[in-house]
């Protein structure tokens, strides 16, 4: 079975890589690195798809090392003996250059069982993953390698891979390839800076596509049938996960609602129901708050509505909901204040429960002053009466700050002329 068409075709220079220019121009410190040849422990960090397998495979051809493979998913401690075992042998006699895709899979031990020829020069680690390293690769290891940032490819740099795919799988059939307008771009938005899918849509159009009087023509109605799913880069577990929730919550904080409207198309399109709903509530009570009370019981029912419709559905509710935390006025100011109470709770600034707020029980015979004394504010002009109610030993804390929204302000107001007018 022939390789897919993202590996045949794979460059074999930098010149003919896909995107990376803040890595890959000739004035850039991974170019001038390979192009050397003294390749340090490096580390690729970045989305699938965008070139890091490519680049590590120019490197272990531009030097004299003994390259060896494994994979993170599947490959065990034993592996990694084996290929230890080859090092100052005639296998291996300038040492070994391991390339070690999604290292993110290494356990500690693995990763510390690398870490001693590491240091001495025997194998030089490349090492890529989709996930953040500073997370997930052992801190040893880190210290000793150069981390490289790779980045989503965009539109306008796949289209001429896309336009070479063609041409070298015409070449492959010895078939004349046409294309309808758009199929290139097609391609390329459905992709989502993924060149890897790109290829695989190529390819899959070609197959689908049959010869007719000489030729295969590709039409749009087929892009579109093979890309259409394929602009999701999202994994539940990983760093494309966090920042897109992060991005749906920053945008509603932010009162632009189509920000925040995009990024909850993309976690719905990803099937992620529970992250929009959760996100959404979290942003309804921590930014718009007290400025807009309601809005925490009309998110809610927006909330209960998608999670008993389901997809595509829930769609509906969302939006609605999410436009309105978007235009809503917002205030911090019970999430600052909590967190100002908390602080203190968990430095030990606690204090004994005054006596005229504790539930009614006999004073001991130790008690100064007998009784509860506690003031019933329902019993008092506007329901309330000057009374303390922190402890004595944080009697003078001050927590909540008003906002400067309507709502609370007018709350202010309201306090401000009751307790003038009751003392």
């Amino acid at each position: 079975m022939n390789k897919p068409l993202a590996d045949r075709i794979r460059p074999t220079e930098l010149s003919q890589v896909v995107g990376q220019r803040h890595l890959l121009s000739p004035d850039k410190a991974l170019y001038n690195m390979i192009e050397n040849g003294d390749i340090p422990n490096l580390i690729f960090y970045g989305p699938s798809g965008v070139g890091k397998t490519t680049v590590a495979s120019i490197i272990a051809n531009k030097t004299n090392r003994t390259l060896r493979k494994l994979n993170g998913t599947s490959a065990s401690t034993k592996d990694i003996k084996e290929i230890v075992a080859e090092i100052d042998t005639f296998a291996a006699p300038n040492g070994i250059l391991l390339y070690l895709d999604e290292i993110q899979y290494f356990n500690k031990r693995q990763q510390q069982t690398l870490l001693e020829y590491i240091e001495n020069g025997k194998i030089t680690l490349i090492a890529s993953t989709t996930e953040n390293p500073y997370f997930y690769v052992y801190s040893a290891i880190l210290s000793r390698s150069t981390v490289f940032e790779f980045k989503s490819i965009e539109k306008d740099e796949i289209i001429p891979a896309i336009e070479r795919a063609f041409s070298f799988v015409s070449d492959e059939e010895n078939t004349k390839i046409t294309c309808d307008d758009g199929v290139y771009e097609k391609i390329a938005y459905g992709c989502g800076g993924d060149v890897r899918k790109a290829m695989n849509s190529v390819e899959n159009c070609c197959l689908a596509t049959p010869i007719v009087n000489g030729e295969k023509h590709i039409t749009l109605e087929v892009a579109d049938e093979l890309t259409q799913k394929s602009a999701m880069r999202y994994d539940r577990d990983g760093d494309e996960h966090y920042d897109i929730v992060s991005a749906y919550q920053k945008s509603m904080r932010g009162s632009d609602p189509d920000a925040a409207l995009h990024y909850l198309a993309r976690l719905l399109e990803a099937g992620d129901l529970p992250s929009a709903c959760r996100r959404l509530m979290v942003t309804a009570c921590e930014d718009v708050g007290l400025a807009y009370p309601q809005i925490i019981p009309i998110v809610k029912a927006a909330v209960d509505a998608a999670m008993m419709l389901g997809l595509p559905e829930a769609r509906i509710p969302l939006a609605d909901a999410v436009i309105l935390v978007a235009t809503s006025p917002k205030s911090n100011s019970g999430e600052a204040a909590i967190d100002l109470a908390l602080n203190d709770v968990r430095n030990g600034k606690i204090g004994s429960i005054p006596r005229q707020l504790q539930n009614k029980h006999f004073d001991g015979e130790d008690a100064g002053v007998k009784g509860q004394h506690y003031l019933y504010p329902h019993s008092y002009p506007n329901h309330w009466i000057e009374q303390q109610y922190l402890p004595d030993e944080i009697k003078n804390a001050h927590y909540y700050t008003y906002g400067e929204n309507k709502n609370e302000q007018t709350h202010k107001e309201y306090w401000i002329k009751v307790k003038k007018k009751n003392k």
